[in-house]
């Protein structure tokens, strides 16, 4: 950790970003409290972002990275606005970032996350939906600013290009950051539909768990930390009782693919969830 906190001035830079509407003042600021309260300072946060209206006064802010590109790319899944973080400033900061991503419960210390590796490393969390492919995630990862230049300057010569071929940043920043990518132990950065919530038939019977090792809860694909606290699979999905739940298999209303599908899909109300994800 010594050499990681000399370069950054002895303190613990965490960042994250924040455009448009869809996570804003509520996840910024729980970001902050769940940082704080899971961290040894000194520490910094700060929110690249494109509005600092209610934002927490201990929050620093700064306007979003320019990105000189006119159309970003469509019809991808992938985060490719997180690009912006790529460029060789970011505001102030110096040296090694952990960059969080606004829809992550923070559930143990995040300390860990600056004593891996070197501080002139890119280390990503482990993708967990990928297990036969060395995948880094970018919901969780750490890297010295102004590293990924080269990266934001192949994504802005053809946008759509780059996005077409790798689909998803997190590919893209594995497969292209200078000197290689490092990876985090696999049961520091978890998923909550993958570790945390049980098959079926336990759904019915159990709430999700939280393995005791986990630092980082990741709540991808529209299965929000919100959804989790109300026993919602999902946007798509219903807050019911495990005997309603079943009973909607016989009216028909019921939204997924398959009946198969809608069985699997119940979850328990995570009380832990709404534990860790407050201000």
């Amino acid at each position: 950790m010594a050499n990681i906190l000399a370069a950054s001035g002895g303190v613990k830079q965490v960042i994250c970003i924040n455009w448009g509407t869809k996570y804003g003042v509520p996840f910024i600021n729980r970001l902050y409290a769940m940082v704080a309260r899971n961290i040894t300072p000194p520490f910094t946060f700060t929110c690249f972002t494109d509005n600092r209206d209610g934002l927490r006064g201990e929050i620093l802010c700064e306007d979003l990275p320019p990105l000189d590109i006119a159309n970003m790319p469509t019809k991808t899944p992938g985060i490719w606005q997180k690009s912006r973080l790529w460029g060789p400033n970011l505001g102030n900061l110096k040296g090694p970032v952990l960059f969080l991503d606004l829809d992550i419960v923070i559930v143990g210390s995040l300390d860990c996350f600056f004593e891996m590796e070197g501080p002139d490393d890119v280390v990503l969390a482990r993708n967990q939906t990928t297990p036969f492919e060395r995948l880094g995630q970018t919901s969780v990862f750490r890297f010295p600013v102004g590293k990924l230049v080269p990266l934001q300057e192949k994504f802005r010569a053809n946008p759509q290009a780059i996005a077409d071929e790798y689909r998803f940043e997190q590919r893209f920043v594995t497969r292209n950051a200078p000197g290689g990518v490092k990876l985090y132990p696999r049961r520091w950065v978890l998923h909550f539909r993958r570790d945390c919530r049980h098959v079926f038939p336990l759904n019915y019977f159990l709430e999700p768990r939280l393995p005791a090792d986990a630092r980082v809860v990741l709540f991808p694909r529209n299965l929000l930390p919100q959804h989790a606290i109300d026993g919602q699979y999902g946007e798509r999905g219903h807050v019911d009782t495990p005997l309603g739940h079943i009973r909607r298999l016989f009216t028909g209303d019921y939204r997924e693919k398959s009946p198969i599908s809608h069985l699997r899909h119940y979850i328990h109300p995570a009380r832990w969830v709404a534990e860790h994800w407050r201000e």
